[in-house]
């Protein structure tokens, strides 16, 4: 660690990595004014932070990287929540539909698997990214038609 620097005022700049040492009688105020005071003179020391390793700064980068994702991940969904409440309010077509082909999967004794289609049906969906109100997106199922039922 560096040796202390001692000044009587706080408004002098000092080097990097130095260790500022001020009397408290000397300290300067927001407007720039000396404080003074009658009390007892103590040292009063600041340690200005050290350089971190490596591992430190790409620990610190990487953290900095997912707090800034799980941010925007919020703030997106957020968005998407608040743009569907308003066309729910106003009416403006929140819902749609996609036609959907449904079947079960029946697992029997023998190993095999029997299947049972339903005939195909339109289902509610929601137009926007995220499902809400318990229903999926329309793009989500208009890519995905064919529902499966394990039983």
């Amino acid at each position: 660690m560096p040796a202390c620097i001692c000044w009587m005022h706080a408004r002098w700049h000092f080097p990097a990595n130095a260790v500022v040492c001020l009397w408290d009688g000397g300290l300067v105020n927001d407007h720039g004014k000396t404080r003074r005071r009658r009390v007892h003179r103590r040292l009063i020391i600041f340690a200005v932070a050290q350089p971190r390793n490596l591992r430190e700064k790409l620990k610190r980068f990487f953290f900095g990287i997912v707090l800034f994702i799980l941010g925007a991940a919020v703030l997106v969904y957020a968005a998407d929540f608040a743009v569907f409440r308003i066309r729910l309010a106003a009416n403006r077509s929140p819902y749609g539909s996609v036609v959907v082909n449904h079947y079960y999967a029946v697992a029997q004794k023998s190993g095999k698997t029997q299947f049972i289609f339903d005939p195909p049906q339109p289902q509610a969906c929601v137009n926007a990214l995220f499902s809400h109100s318990g229903a999926l997106p329309c793009w989500y199922l208009s890519k995905h038609p064919d529902q499966r039922t394990d039983i």
